[in-house]
């Protein structure tokens, strides 16, 4: 376990990366989502690895990506921030059905975050779609749902993040982080 990496999860479009971003502006080292990364380059070199088109292929290349992350993470001597982590794959595999495979259950178990991980609640009022952003709101819900369900299953200490103004959630997250 590494208890200097400290995981925010949740939907979509509950507030995720724009607490990431305040965190990071308050001289936190974070590191940004595997899936809106994967998405972009996909998009712009007309990949298949998008959750429309192959979401195997996608699953696979955010494991990895999210394994990389947090191999690279290791550079940092404080806390590092993680929008998503690997657990999130697992939490992909629940959210369309699928049975998690050996290797993503192995993963999960081998690269531990710290044992509290912050959760963003479904929030209807901030919740909006953009270029990479598709899912509609109930699949967010589902996906929230997906994911508090493989943090619990493998053992994490979820605690809900208000629904408040960044600032509010930022403090929040700091206090309770340590």
């Amino acid at each position: 376990m590494n208890n200097r990496y400290v995981v925010i999860t949740g939907g979509p479009g509950s507030g995720k990366t724009t607490l990431l971003e305040s965190l990071r502006y308050a001289g936190h080292a974070c590191v940004e989502e595997a899936g809106r990364q994967i998405i972009q380059d996909q998009l712009r070199i007309g990949g298949r690895a998008l959750h429309g088109t192959d979401s195997r292929l996608y699953a696979e290349i955010t494991l990895s990506w999210e394994i990389r992350s947090y191999r690279q993470a290791g550079q940092h001597t404080g806390p590092v921030f993680f929008d998503r982590g690997i657990p999130d794959v697992l939490g992909y595999h629940l959210l369309l059905g699928w049975p998690v495979p050996d290797h993503v259950a192995e993963a999960a178990r081998q690269f531990r975050y710290h044992r509290r991980v912050f959760v963003a609640p479904p929030w209807p009022a901030i919740y909006a779609n953009d270029s990479e952003r598709h899912q509609d709101f109930a699949e967010a819900v589902r996906t929230h749902d997906a994911m508090v369900a493989a943090y619990t299953q493998l053992g994490y200490e979820l605690t809900a993040l208000p629904l408040s103004d960044v600032s509010s959630r930022r403090a929040f997250v700091e206090r309770l982080a340590f």
